[in-house]
């Protein structure tokens, strides 16, 4: 890669915006100028009406192996760790905040902060051969930022596993405890990928944005609260012209014609 290529790229396929990682040489490792990448990234697809799903992966053999440690290992200074990881933080939200659903598309490995990010995105599939992990007790660094994203998507229990040992999972078990969606044949995934981001972007691209704001929403609060909340959603989404469609295209046995309004 030149030192001029863009850290992310961008491709557009319709309503389907792909971002890609673009450090193959380090496994995508996370420095700050790839996160700070990313995040302008996703500023503009947030300003995009015309997107409705995001595809975020990584180019080459890896997802990404998570934080640069070369690059944290050569600025010793506390300032500049306390700024790689705020930038981290800032890009885990921002995946969280975006309207547009966003999918992981996984090949080879998700270690550490890549395990974060895929456990963040709202959507994985995985290649049948990728691995997943939270490796940092190995080398004598807790994975304490992505163990937020991870005690969030999977089980206490199968969280503190692999935080306290380290050890890689297979795609397989990743389904299993819940980490990804589904583990495909890998000439399969990006047929699979697309064709699930596809469904996704059929739908009635505001509701799609006011479902998710409000899942992200509801699941940090209490049973009541939270149903006193979405009870609220409800009301606001029938006032949708696109939920009027909906309705009048169900009851009438026709396709939707969505306005996204």
């Amino acid at each position: 890669m030149s030192a001029d290529e863009p850290l992310v790229l961008r491709q557009d396929d319709g309503p389907v915006a792909t971002l890609t990682l673009n450090r193959p040489k380090a496994y995508n490792a996370l420095s700050i100028g790839l996160m700070e990448a990313v995040l302008e990234a996703l500023e503009a697809v947030d300003k995009d009406s015309g997107i409705a799903v995001v595809v975020l992966e990584g180019a080459g053999r890896g997802f990404s192996g998570g934080h640069d440690l070369k690059e944290l290992q050569a600025n010793p200074q506390p300032a500049f760790r306390e700024r790689t990881f705020k930038t981290c933080s800032r890009m885990m939200l921002a995946i969280t905040r975006l309207r547009q659903p966003v999918i992981a598309k996984v090949q080879g490995i998700a270690t550490a902060a890549g395990c974060q990010m895929v456990a963040t995105c709202d959507l994985a599939i995985a290649s049948d051969s990728a691995r997943f992990g939270t490796p940092g007790v190995n080398i004598g660094l807790f994975c304490s930022t992505p163990m937020v994203a991870l005690s969030r998507a999977v089980s206490r229990k199968q969280a503190m596993e692999m935080l306290l040992t380290g050890e890689l999972i297979s795609a397989e078990k990743a389904v299993s405890i819940g980490l990804i969606n589904r583990a495909v044949p890998e000439d399969a995934l990006a047929s699979e990928t697309k064709a699930l981001a596809d469904v996704i972007a059929s739908k009635s691209h505001k509701v799609l944005k006011t479902g998710k704001e409000a899942f992200h929403r509801q699941i940090e609060m209490s049973l009541e609260d939270a149903y006193t909340y979405t009870g609220g959603v409800m009301v606001d989404n029938m006032s949708f012209s696109d939920s009027e469609e909906g309705i009048a295209a169900f009851i009438d046995k026709r396709p939707p014609l969505w306005t996204h309004e």
